[in-house]
């Protein structure tokens, strides 16, 4: 008998089973379908004993004081800025170049064989930019900002290829979330907090869930805990739809193919990522992992991405009419009794990891308090940053 169900040992999940458990001092059972905890962020050694990440790099940064401190409960950490490079053809010789994403001044300079500085390219942007009357999708964002030829060489092949969709059919926060600048700041993040678990997530994860009310069972699907088990309350991680059996459809989302390679030599690339925008090239960028976990290894590993329509749900698509669709089952999760709804896949939203452990947290205030979680409850975030 437990107190508890929390279905999937991912941020939110861990998160919750961790203050249910230590500040409640109720039995929880931690299961997850996967073999292993730590959800997406889950990392190991590989074959030659490289720290890779299994999902895709996995880089932690926040705004929030409050949840860097709570998940330096469970690591200690090591300062990372992340960087990334882009691989475009340049307009004015037609070669393949790596330039700073995002689009900053030196992006400009590199691209255009030009000397400008921080005041005269936001003019030079400017000039370019198209009248937008109501911004309302990725295009718009964009072309709104930089111009169309800057949209097409960064933004639309990497779009389509990451959503099988062009901008023009998505929402505005797409491309949102990719800022421009007008300096030579080449940070992907600008957050205070931009770190990484000093041992890794998997171990940091490790010791969230290592207390003496916290079962875990990996391996374990949802049907059978509740053969199996008894539970008075349950915390669900997992795609909403699914929980109620996709009764009005199935929820659209874009899932990722890796295809993880390690290299007979110290380093592979100029910097942690490199994205590839062009639609010539199959994968939308590649990462190496040396760069972020500060390892020192002879040999290096990384990681291919090739987005895909089959597989685990990554991204919940930011459309209209899958938005509706999910206000369908938002209201099916609000009459729910005993039962929080908390993530990216419960609550079909595009959370980063600092956003969901935000979530995570004011999820149990509300627990504390004896009031019921409403899936459509924003306030959740309001010590979480804005998106990557």
């Amino acid at each position: 008998m437990f107190d508890w169900l929390v279905v999937g040992a991912g941020f939110a999940g861990s998160v919750l089973a961790e203050r249910i458990a230590s500040q409640r001092g109720e039995r929880v059972l931690v299961i997850d379908q996967r073999d292993h905890i730590a959800g997406n962020a889950f990392d190991h050694l590989d074959a030659a004993g490289v720290l890779i990440h299994r999902y895709g790099p996995h880089i932690f940064h926040t705004n929030s004081e409050q949840i860097f401190a709570h998940l330096s409960k469970f690591t200690a950490w090591r300062p990372y800025e992340h960087r990334v490079l882009a691989q475009v053809r340049s307009p004015t010789t037609g070669e393949d170049t790596l330039v700073p994403m995002p689009i900053n001044l030196d992006t400009i300079n590199r691209l255009y064989g030009l000397n400008l500085t921080e005041d005269e390219v936001e003019g030079w942007m400017a000039a370019r930019a198209e009248q937008v009357p109501t911004v309302r999708t990725s295009e718009d964002v964009v072309v709104g900002k930089v111009g169309r030829e800057l949209y097409e060489l960064f933004f639309r092949g990497y779009t389509r290829k990451q959503w099988a969709l062009d901008p023009s059919e998505l929402d505005k926060s797409v491309t949102a979330r990719v800022p421009t600048r007008t300096n030579r700041d080449d940070r992907y993040f600008t957050d205070r907090f931009q770190y990484m678990p000093a041992e890794g997530y998997t171990a940091m994860f490790r010791r969230m869930l290592d207390h003496p009310l916290i079962t875990v069972r990996t391996g374990m699907e949802f049907s059978e805990a509740r053969k199996r088990f008894s539970f008075r309350r349950l915390v669900w991680t997992g795609p909403v739809d699914e929980y109620f059996g996709f009764r009005f459809g199935k929820l659209p989302y874009r899932s990722l193919q890796f295809r993880h390679e390690t290299l007979d030599r110290e380093w592979a690339l100029p910097t942690g990522t490199v994205n590839h925008p062009a639609e010539s090239t199959p994968y939308t960028r590649v990462s190496e992992y040396k760069w972020m976990t500060g390892q020192s290894h002879p040999k290096t590993s990384i990681t291919y991405e090739f987005p895909s329509a089959v597989g685990d749900p990554y991204y919940p698509i930011p459309r209209p009419e899958n938005a509706a669709l999910y206000k369908r089952y938002e209201a099916l999760a609000d009459a729910e009794r005993d039962t929080w709804f908390v993530g990216r896949l419960a609550t079909y939203r595009y959370y980063n990891m600092d956003q969901v452990v935000g979530q995570a947290l004011a999820t149990f205030e509300r627990i504390q308090k004896g009031a019921p979680v409403a899936a459509n409850d924003d306030a959740r975030l309001k010590t979480a940053s804005a998106g990557d």
